[in-house]
């Protein structure tokens, strides 16, 4: 594939405050701590560098993966490599979206990936490993029930209940077998029904399934799949769990740097509660609240903690206290040897909601790296774009402008009437002094008919456009199939469509092209053809 870059801003299709972090506005250097640049990454390297549960990490890894390192040496390989005090990681995180949902999923796993390579041959005697974060423990299955390939939504219906991680696959036959039929019939198409079925048809909870499916995609480049819901992983962040609930510190801390943030004109993403953690089993993941006569209730559940009571059991049951969006990302600096976090521009902002937290616990605040985001097309696309005189920049403009500057480019005739205006303007300001003169009160008068001419010489520039467009109907029709390919109901392609639609055209190498193609510290927004 050929590749180009243009800037963020240059898409019109992120915040404010990502694109102020990309540059390293300074306003906003308070909120995060070392720079995503290789000195920075150095620094970070010394933060890390006496993490502490190796081995434990390294357990449960392997737990996890069971017969699947089988088949993965490179897998194996790298959790072996965690045990040496000198590897590190990268991790990016996401929910687990059935079939992996939107493009993006797999680009942020691409970007961790580059982002390891890329380290590596800056610190060659350190170790790096791109690691995905399964959210497991997240209960918003609305979110993750659905994908859409060749444009057609595919959903799982299912009533869900407590953690998605902890679901049952079994009842996916139905949507399996939608999915898989629209690949069409070749090679690639057989591998990848058969990569589904290994994952999702087998009758494993969606953790499993997940981590399956994605190991089949991404096992020859080492890539580790954590499940954090493991009560030996709670075990170690039981500490911060008990002081959170009982002292509601990150309500405080996080509350506080909102408040700064918006001072400064940024938006904020989350907000923190009182208490941070969910209660959860198989049948529920509620919040917990404390009560005004200083207990602790399990919302909607009838539950009820003491003080003394729910510190016993954090420390016998830590597995059943699940950290919300605002703890997730410090228990998995806690658990991971992690330097980096890649996530999406939401993502981004959100972390910068959370460094004085981090720093309240003193657990090392993560370089934060906004995942890549890339538009796909091919030669045929890269052709009509050109002969078209449009640019890889300029179909990131609304669809109108883009036909409107189209037949400006391409006409013949003069459509607008700025000259003419212009003249018209001179003649009224000469009817108006001479009215003034008649009458002070006919200047009003005056100014109303040139308003209306004005808005008649508007509508005539409109309809001399409308008339031209008629003439460009095949190349304006043209754009629009353009628009409609890459931006997908009007949004960025990596936004709505599923890996498949790519994957069935171009097999592994759409992954290794993503991987030459990525920039991690770069911060360019790639087009693909």
């Amino acid at each position: 594939m050929k590749a180009t870059y243009i800037d963020y801003t240059d898409t019109n299709s992120f915040s404010k405050t990502l694109l102020a972090y990309i540059k390293a506005d300074e306003p906003l250097s308070s909120f995060y701590g070392n720079k995503p640049t290789l000195e920075g990454f150095e620094k970070q390297i010394a933060l890390k560098q006496g993490f502490k549960f190796r081995n434990i990490l390294v357990d449960q890894l392997r737990d996890q993966y069971g017969d699947l390192l089988k088949d993965s040496p490179e897998v194996a390989k790298n959790i072996q490599l965690l045990q040496d005090e000198h590897t590190f990681t990268v991790t990016t995180g996401h929910q687990l979206n059935i079939f992996t949902g939107p493009l993006y999923f797999i680009f942020k796993i691409v970007t961790a990936i580059r982002l390891a390579d890329d380290l590596k041959k800056q610190f060659p005697n350190k170790e790096f490993i791109p690691v995905y974060w399964m959210a497991t423990e997240d209960h918003d299955f609305a979110e993750i029930n659905n994908t859409r390939v060749f444009g057609k939504k595919i959903t799982w219906e299912e009533d869900a209940k407590s953690a998605t991680g902890r679901m049952d696959t079994s009842t996916m036959t139905e949507v399996i077998k939608q999915y898989t039929q629209t690949f069409g019939l070749s090679d690639i198409a057989t591998k990848l029904t058969e990569m589904v079925d290994d994952a999702y048809a087998k009758g494993m909870n969606l953790a499993d399934a997940t981590r399956t499916f994605v190991n089949s995609l991404f096992k020859d480049y080492g890539l580790l799949i954590i499940d954090a819901d493991r009560a030996a992983f709670k075990a170690l962040f039981s500490p911060i769990m008990e002081t959170d609930i009982l002292e509601e510190k990150s309500f405080k801390a996080i509350n506080k740097t909102n408040d700064a943030l918006e001072e400064l004109g940024y938006s904020t993403q989350v907000h923190a509660r009182e208490i941070n953690f969910f209660y959860l089993t198989d049948e529920f993941r509620e919040r917990i609240v404390r009560l005004p006569d200083g207990r602790f209730e399990i919302l909607h559940q009838n539950i009820y903690f003491t003080e003394a009571e729910i510190k016993k059991e954090i420390q016998e049951h830590p597995e059943r206290f699940s950290p919300n969006v605002v703890m997730r990302p410090m228990y998995q600096e806690v658990i991971l040897p992690n330097l980096a976090y890649i996530g999406g521009g939401a993502e981004i902002v959100y972390w910068l909601q959370l460094k004085a937290n981090f720093d309240q616990y003193k657990v090392p605040f993560p370089i934060l790296i906004p995942r890549n985001s890339a538009l796909i097309g091919d030669d045929s696309l890269a052709s009509k774009i050109y002969r078209l005189d449009l640019t890889f920049k300029s179909i990131f403009k609304p669809l109108n402008t883009l036909k409107n500057d189209y037949v400006k480019r391409k006409t013949k005739q003069r459509l607008q009437l700025q000259d003419e205006w212009m003249e018209m303007n001179a003649i009224f300001m000469r009817i108006k002094l001479r009215a003034h003169k008649i009458d002070p009160t006919l200047s009003a008068s005056t100014d109303a008919v040139k308003a209306r001419l004005k808005k008649a010489m508007n509508n005539l520039e409109k309809k001399f456009l409308k008339a031209e467009k008629r003439n460009h109907e095949d190349a304006l029709i043209q754009i629009e199939r353009i628009k409609d390919k890459l931006f997908p109901g009007g949004g960025l392609q990596e936004r709505t469509d599923n890996f498949a639609v790519l994957y069935l055209k171009y097999g592994d190498d759409l992954i290794k092209e993503l991987i030459k193609a990525f920039n991690p510290l770069d911060f360019k927004f790639t087009i693909l053809y």
